[in-house]
């Protein structure tokens, strides 16, 4: 009886411990400046395959424009291509859905996506290097993301 008692005690203690901690961590998460980019998804098509990205600007200012170097690896780590994917407008801490299809890409022969570098970033109050500054990449996918 006294084992279930202390058990009980435990797991309120963790349980408020966890609430406590929950949204600090959660507000550290949000309050970290830059930009997120997660794959969120790889769609075949005929011949092509599609690249669906989440992407969320936690910059202090909306970017106008926002365009990545982006280099696609093969499954046995060959380049396959070096590209430009143009996120377009990013509104301030509005997340947004861009897609962009690779002709002549099977997604199964897609190993790896590199954010090579910024090739634009416009945004009012920020400098040109902003946008490449502290940039999150993820992968929610078999591909993996490098940034």
């Amino acid at each position: 009886m006294k084992r279930q008692t202390t058990a009980r005690a435990f797991g309120s203690l963790a349980l408020a411990a966890m609430a406590l901690i929950g949204p600090a961590h959660a507000q550290a998460e949000t309050a970290a400046p830059g930009i997120s980019i997660e794959l969120n998804s790889t769609v075949e098509g005929d011949n092509a395959c599609r690249l669906v990205f989440m992407v969320e600007n936690k910059l202090s200012a909306d970017v106008q424009s926002a365009v990545f170097e982006t280099v696609l690896f093969t499954t046995d780590g060959v380049v396959e291509r070096l590209t430009l994917f143009d996120f377009q407008t990013l509104p301030q801490g509005t997340p947004r859905v861009r897609q962009f299809d690779l002709g002549g890409l099977s997604c199964s022969n897609l190993g790896r996506v590199l954010f090579n570098g910024v090739q634009t970033c416009t945004a009012a109050q920020l400098s040109p290097e902003a946008c490449g500054t502290d940039l999150k990449v993820t992968s929610r996918t078999d591909v993996e993301v490098l940034g």
